[in-house]
């Protein structure tokens, strides 16, 4: 497939080619620290299989040393929503997960149901940051609003509504939000984003690579996100 570019400064547009080719998705990344007390877990994406394989590490954090769970959500910016509910779950054993609703959209809250609890005990810092977006912000804002977990990190992009596609007759569509996500506490996902109870602005680019086993930064960089996530961690009695 080929396709157009029009650039900035240039009159005659660029001709592009275009191979399609199925990607495949990196596992769950995961690194221990503090003497592997901290398990830190980055998802690419929050689809069935990555929670599953989260499931999976959930159910062993306190075998082998490990009490304390960092999830890095940063630049998680595709999955399911069901599938975020499902992940907060198992951090949660009661309250309210997201609520979704709309002007003729009849109201939906999912709270947490107990049984499907994996770890309810170990603390749990959450790194977010303007790449953070959709599923993975119900997942903080669910952990966040009932005190479950704290959030590290900068605002969250602001994504979370439900749409439904209309056919027009002249065999278009059209596809608008029918209703919204909004955190415990009320706020509107796709509205205000999340926000940080702990505010730390980040050094690595929007653009890097997430999937790697841990964030690293050039050697001129430091993430100050995640050495704030460690400190609070390590303060943390397990």
């Amino acid at each position: 497939m080929s396709i157009a570019v029009v650039r900035p400064r240039k009159a005659a547009p660029d001709k592009v080619d275009l191979t399609r080719a199925i990607t495949p998705l990196a596992p769950v990344a995961e690194t221990l620290y503090e003497n592997s007390t901290i398990l830190y877990l980055k998802p690419g994406i929050l689809d069935h299989d990555h929670v599953s394989q989260i499931e999976g590490k959930l159910k062993g954090l306190n075998k082998g040393g490990n009490k304390k769970l960092l999830l890095d959500l940063r630049n998680v910016a595709d999955g399911d929503m069901a599938e975020a509910q499902r992940l907060a779950n198992m951090l949660l054993k009661s309250g309210t997960i997201s609520v979704l609703e709309g002007q003729k959209f009849a109201k939906q809250t999912v709270t947490a149901d107990p049984s499907k609890t994996v770890a309810e005990k170990a603390p749990v810092v959450v790194l977010v940051n303007r790449g953070t977006a959709g599923a993975a912000e119900l997942v903080t804002a669910a952990l966040q609003d009932n005190k479950r977990a704290e959030v590290v990190g900068e605002k969250t992009f602001g994504i979370g509504s439900q749409q439904k596609t209309f056919d027009l007759p002249d065999g278009g569509a059209l596809i608008l939000s029918v209703a919204k996500y909004a955190t415990p506490a009320g706020k509107k996902i796709e509205d205000d984003g999340v926000t940080p109870g702990v505010l730390v602005a980040g050094a690595i680019d929007d653009g890097e690579d997430d999937n790697a086993a841990a964030p690293a930064a050039r050697k001129d960089q430091v993430d100050d996100q995640l050495s704030k996530a460690l400190e609070i961690l390590k303060n943390k009695a397990a």
